[in-house]
């Protein structure tokens, strides 16, 4: 299997189209991969990768969900997977944190997704991919993943930091997306966006210029982070961006505010 790092640049991608040992996996509306998409990229809709329950969306897919999308696209457990899609990275990060909720870490972002791919002359084809399925079996794991009660137990522990990945009018409650607006109590404001670098095909930007900014919020390595949005799909790439950074005790809230703001019983700040 490769070992290519977290993120990885289009370049480099390039000098690997046609590895057997590699699967590029498209997260691109369906209709954008019909009219492009990466050579030789398998297609995943975004919504085989979440579950819903009610109010609460953004949930992880059950094992035997997981395991139909993984076996589709050909996994077996040896590929290295590169993931990207056509918004800077917050669908393909949520692909790439739901394989580490199942204990399928390593894996590799696209710097870009399909804006830096597609903007800088890389080749690009229209043919749908098929492949041959495999029967891969996914195991839940759980480690990068936290719930609701988890975050409870934590509201009073200064070496647990959340992070609001949220617009500004959601972190303060104005934009009302559940029963109640407002965020988790203690929670700092760091809106996804902010991570990109809009002059460079919304690239991560400098790793000094994100550390400094995440510091001054009081994000640093040394602490648990939870990242969390209204369903974890904006601070999916919150969570990646931080892995690439070097934290290493890092998770995602599943379901987010679509779980936190539907629940009576628990604390809102605003």
């Amino acid at each position: 299997m490769h070992k290519l790092p977290l993120i990885v640049e289009p370049d480099a991608l390039q000098e690997l189209l046609g590895d057997p040992e590699l699967i590029i996996v498209d997260l691109c509306k369906q209709e954008l991969y019909a009219q492009m998409h990466i050579p030789g990229a398998v297609h995943v809709d975004y919504a085989d990768i979440i579950a819903s329950r009610g109010p609460i969306s953004g949930l992880l897919p059950d094992e035997d969900r997981f395991s139909q999308v993984l076996s589709s696209i050909g996994f077996t457990g040896d590929q290295h997977l590169v993931v990207y899609d056509d918004e800077g990275g917050g669908k393909a990060a949520r692909m790439l944190w739901t394989l580490a909720a199942f204990g399928l870490e390593g894996h590799s972002l696209l710097n870009g997704g399909l804006h830096a791919w597609a903007n800088e002359g890389h080749p690009l084809e229209q043919t749908p991919v098929s492949v041959a399925p495999s029967d891969y079996q996914a195991h839940y794991d759980g480690s990068v993943v936290a719930d609701r009660d988890y975050i409870v137990a934590r509201l009073h522990d200064d070496s647990v930091l959340l992070l609001d990945a949220r617009t500004h009018g959601e972190y303060h409650g104005h934009d009302v997306r559940a029963a109640r607006g407002g965020r988790i109590p203690g929670a700092k404001h760091y809106e996804w966006t902010r991570a990109m670098d809009q002059g460079r095909n919304l690239r991560l930007r400098e790793e000094q210029e994100l550390l400094s900014e995440l510091e001054a919020l009081g994000a640093t390595p040394d602490k648990e982070i939870i990242c969390y949005c209204q369903t974890h799909h904006r601070s999916a790439h919150t969570w990646a961006m931080l892995r690439h950074l070097g934290f290493t005790n890092v998770k995602g809230y599943e379901g987010a505010w679509s779980d936190w703001g539907n629940a009576p019983d628990v604390p809102v700040e605003r």
